[in-house]
């Protein structure tokens, strides 16, 4: 096809195709779980740690309660604690976990759980008056006084099955405790100051960590962070009203030179650029994370409530419901955008409760996805109208569609596949890959010729809405750079997929140096004041 054909072409399809995609990477992904923000996960990172000094590590983001806006008082965004946030690792690639990451939260008030009080009226008719705020007066990394609200959290390593295993607890290296304290929210500047305060507050939340039956400390932080997650919402949902392929010659070019009309990256088509969530960040020495495995490892985050939850009618702080039964899982994600992507509504909420090793009954979602035909129905007759061709079809034709299977299945030998291949849903890290300097990160990972990038783990610069549109248009049909040389995969070929060589795009642009480039990675949240 010629090249003003295929960018005709692309004007005509990308419209269905980003908007069955961009709700983001996990924000509200599922019917269910839109009635539990504090437990809907919203992206998940595993990567080789690249902070100078760090590359014997592993670090692990999971991030939860979405769509934060930063004036979000006078709660703001505490966890859940009656659930169990957990990350878990596979290290032999049989789809079950190995080792799980458990964070349990508890939450209270100043004064013994009664909450700051203010004496309230004359000498001779004085009453001690609770305050409606989580804080009294300004907050500081030295100075936490005046906080009327607090967040602690324990940490637990579960060798095994996550509910039978074997459990051990996670320790302060500077002290031994077991408790972790969780930093408040970005309320505002005359809270903390400026921005530099926040920021050195929140520091003051980073603990070394002693891990069982490793040599080295690890780090973990919990707390809220700027969402890194970015996508062109607003616009996308308002029938697409901009043309979603890139509009220069090379993305951030700013010469037009690209397809006529086509949107250009601009950080103005971020629509989460006001928004924070909150990230339980934990950095684990590789040795500790990989077994007897390749290297390779699998890794998901899952949340769960007890089976039960009885409200109280006369709800109190510290007793508002009763809960009883079996933790059940409400939550997960690892590979960001399958639910989103491929799963059918009808099966989003089994998804999020399903555990990878009965991704099974998944697999027609993968082999067959709906989308790419969804595409073809809409939009073959009036693009063979429009462009005078006569396809048969214009969504890839190789099916089994295997190389869906192995981007979000299998993993690619050689990159990130486990020692044992079971086809399954998890984020696949592979160890032995040197992790690449913040600086020299491609936002397009593998593809973009970084192999330490997604899809081998995922790291938040990587630019996993593009990429992911590429993906299931057919990008892995057509060569893509490994070790600078173009390789194609072997998966299908160029003509099994028309126009999966296309600069399918947003707009929304990301890159790793938008984040910090120390643990816990990602960048200070938002003020709810200036």
């Amino acid at each position: 096809m010629k090249k003003t054909q295929v960018s005709l072409f692309v004007s005509a399809v990308c419209a269905v195709c980003i908007s069955s995609i961009t709700q983001a990477s996990s924000h509200r992904e599922a019917p269910n779980i839109t009635r539990f923000p504090t437990v809907d996960s919203t992206d998940f990172y595993a990567f080789n740690s690249y902070e100078e000094g760090r590359g014997d590590f592993v670090t692990m983001i999971a991030n939860y309660i979405p769509l934060q806006d930063a004036y979000g008082g006078p709660n703001y965004f505490p966890m859940d604690p009656e659930a169990v946030y957990s990350i878990h690792i596979d290290t032999d690639g049989d789809a079950v976990e190995d080792i799980t990451f458990a964070f349990d939260f508890e939450r209270m008030l100043a004064n013994q759980n009664q909450g700051a009080k203010l004496t309230i009226g004359p000498a001779d008719n004085q009453r001690l008056v609770g305050v409606p705020l989580v804080n009294i007066g300004p907050v500081s990394a030295t100075d936490q006084s005046a906080a009327n609200f607090a967040e602690t959290y324990t940490v637990s390593m579960i060798e095994g099955d996550v509910r039978s295993g074997t459990a051990s607890t996670i320790t302060k290296a500077s002290d031994g405790s077991e408790s972790f304290d969780k930093p408040l929210d970005y309320i505002g500047n005359k809270t903390f100051t400026n921005l530099e305060g926040y920021e050195a507050y929140a520091d003051s939340f980073i603990y070394d960590i002693n891990i069982p039956g490793c040599d080295s400390m690890g780090k973990v932080f919990v707390g809220q962070r700027k969402d890194p997650f970015v996508v062109n919402l607003g616009e996308t949902f308002d029938l697409v009203n901009y043309v979603p392929v890139e509009g220069d010659s090379a993305p951030g070019a700013g010469d037009n030179g690209g397809f006529p009309g086509g949107i250009t990256q601009d950080m103005d088509n971020d629509d989460l650029g006001d928004a924070n969530v909150t990230s339980i960040a934990i950095e684990v020495p590789k040795a500790c994370v990989t077994g007897d495995g390749n290297g390779t490892i699998g890794a998901w985050t899952t949340a769960s409530l007890p089976q039960a939850r009885i409200l109280n009618p006369n709800a109190s702080f510290d007793k508002p419901e009763v809960t009883g039964g079996a933790l059940t899982q409400v939550s997960r994600l690892g590979a960001p955008l399958v639910n989103e992507l491929v799963i059918g509504i009808e099966d989003k909420d089994l998804f999020s409760s399903a555990h990878p090793m009965n991704d099974g009954q998944f697999a027609d979602y993968v082999t067959h996805p709906a989308l790419p035909e969804l595409l073809n129905i809409l939009f073959k007759d009036p693009v063979n109208a429009t462009l005078g061709t006569s396809f048969e079809t214009i969504a890839p034709t190789n099916f089994p569609r295997v190389d869906l299977v192995t981007a979000f299945l299998t993993g690619v030998e050689g990159v990130n596949q486990l020692s044992t291949v079971t086809p399954s849903e998890m984020l696949r890290l592979n160890t032995g890959i040197a992790a690449t300097a913040q600086v020299d990160q491609s936002a397009f990972g593998v593809a973009g010729n970084d192999l330490a990038g997604f899809p081998n783990g995922r790291r938040p610069g990587d630019d996993v809405v593009d990429i992911a549109l590429r993906v299931v248009m057919g990008a892995l049909c057509h060569p893509i750079p490994v070790n600078g040389e173009p390789t194609n995969l072997g998966l299908c070929e160029p003509e099994d997929a028309v126009v999966g060589n296309v600069p399918f795009t947003d707009g929304a642009p990301t890159d790793a140096t938008m984040m910090n480039a120390q643990f816990p990675y990602l960048a200070t949240p938002l003020a709810g004041s200036e």
